[in-house]
């Protein structure tokens, strides 16, 4: 891969992604998520500091889910066996992908308590 043109990294990029789509419901469930913070987003309309947070959590869920998955193919290929060092490393990847997760939902909690307010008395709930 080295040496090839932007073009073509970017193409092997969108590859993965489509893999990951296809292959890997977590991955699909962690867009899903990402598509209701968003939603959640539009309809608090909360400071834009806020939809760069909530922005950056999505992502380094998703990019933790995509390294998680990567490798897990990976050691899947290299090593078809189970192996109780493998589990483990498995079981450390998609721990850092909870890890993150609860770190969104904490960061979209704070959102909420943030912008939540100023949505309900607008929407005259308050």
């Amino acid at each position: 891969m080295k040496n090839r043109s932007f073009t073509a990294r970017v193409g092997f990029a969108l590859a993965g992604w489509r893999a990951a789509w296809a292959g890997e419901r977590s991955f699909r469930a962690q867009v899903a998520m990402a598509g209701l913070a968003f939603a959640a987003l539009l309809m608090l309309q909360p400071a834009p500091v806020w939809w760069a947070l909530i922005a950056l959590c999505c992502a380094l869920v998703l990019a933790l889910e995509l390294v998680n998955s990567a490798v897990e193919a990976a050691v899947d290929l290299l090593h078809p066996g189970i192996h109780p060092a493998i589990g483990i490393a498995k079981d450390m990847l998609a721990g850092a992908v909870l890890v993150m997760s609860i770190a969104s939902l904490v960061v979209g909690l704070a959102m909420v308590v943030d912008a939540g307010p100023a949505f309900l008395r607008e929407m005259g709930w308050w």
